[in-house]
C-alpha cells in the first residue's frame, strides 16, 4: 500500500511539474479554420497542457499586423505566400513553415435545390446577390474570382457581388440571407464529413490556384515552447483527422 501510495504521489508530481511548465501561445488564424481550429486548441490543451489564445481574421490582414508589431506566436494561414513572406522578411523561424491543409473551395446556399451540383444556378442568375470574400485580403477570395473567370461571369455577376472582409464575413452574408449564395469554404459547410444544411456545389480544384494552406512559428514564438508544440501538434493524426473531416485535403 505504502509502495502503491509513494508511486501515485510520483505519477501526481509529474503530473502537476508538466502542467506548471505549461505556456500559452497565441495564434492567428485564418477565418476558414475558425472551427477546426477551436476543435484543435481543445484537444492540444488537454494532451500538452498549454493552451492556444486564438484569433480569427484575413490573412493579409494579420500580414499587416504582424509587420507592425502584433504579439502573435504562430500564424495559420489561408494561402502558403504569406508564411513565406514573412520568413523571407525576418519575421517568421526558418525551417518552421509547412503545409497544414490544402483548402475546397464551395458555392454555398443556406437554402435546399438553390445551388446545383454543377454550378449551374450562375448562369440562371435568379438570385439578386453572391457573397465572397475581399480578394484583396483572402486567398479564397481570389479563387472565387478566378472561378468566375474561368465561367467567364466575372463582368457579369459584379454588380451583384457583396465582399465580406474575409470568408467569415461571407459565410455570413449567406447564413443570414443577406445573400442568396456566395462561395465560402467547404470546411465552413461542413460537419462531421457531411453537408451541414442548404445546397452546396464543390468548386473544381483546377479551376483556381490551389489553395494550400502554410502555418509557420513567428519570430516572436521563437523561443516558446507552447508556440513549437503547437506547431509540432498540427502534424499530428488527431489535429490532421479534424481538419479532414471538416473538408480539408492533406
Amino acid at each position: 500500500m505504502k509502495r502503491l501510495a509513494h508511486t501515485l504521489l510520483l505519477l501526481l508530481g509529474t503530473l502537476i511539474q508538466g502542467f506548471c511548465h505549461a505556456g500559452e501561445v497565441s495564434v492567428a488564424v485564418a477565418a476558414n479554420v475558425t472551427a477546426p481550429m477551436r476543435k484543435i486548441a481543445q484537444a492540444f490543451a488537454q494532451d500538452t497542457g498549454h493552451t492556444a489564445a486564438l484569433a480569427f481574421g484575413s490573412t493579409g490582414k494579420f500580414y499587416t499586423q504582424i509587420r507592425n508589431g502584433a504579439p502573435f506566436q504562430v500564424l495559420l494561414a489561408a494561402d502558403d505566400t504569406t508564411p513565406a513572406r514573412l520568413e523571407k522578411e525576418g519575421l517568421a523561424v526558418v525551417g518552421t513553415r509547412f503545409t497544414y491543409a490544402t483548402g475546397r473551395l464551395v458555392l454555398w446556399s443556406k437554402t435546399p435545390g438553390l445551388v446545383d451540383d454543377q454550378g449551374a444556378v450562375l448562369r440562371k442568375g435568379t438570385f439578386t446577390h453572391i457573397a465572397l470574400a475581399d480578394p484583396k485580403l483572402a486567398p479564397y477570395g481570389t479563387a472565387a474570382l478566378q472561378t468566375l473567370d474561368q465561367l467567364g461571369l466575372t463582368a457579369a455577376l459584379q454588380p451583384r457581388m457583396v465582399q465580406g472582409e474575409n470568408i467569415a464575413q461571407a459565410y455570413q452574408f449567406v447564413a443570414t440571407g443577406n445573400a442568396a449564395l456566395g462561395f465560402v469554404a467547404l470546411s465552413q459547410v461542413m460537419v462531421d464529413g457531411r453537408m451541414a444544411q442548404g445546397s452546396a456545389w464543390v468548386v473544381p480544384a483546377h479551376w483556381h490556384a490551389p489553395l494550400r494552406q502554410d502555418a509557420v512559428v513567428l519570430a516572436s514564438g521563437k523561443d516558446k515552447p507552447a508556440a513549437l508544440a503547437l506547431a509540432a501538434y498540427l502534424k499530428g493524426d488527431k489535429a490532421r483527422a479534424i481538419l479532414r473531416a471538416f473538408g480539408y485535403e492533406l
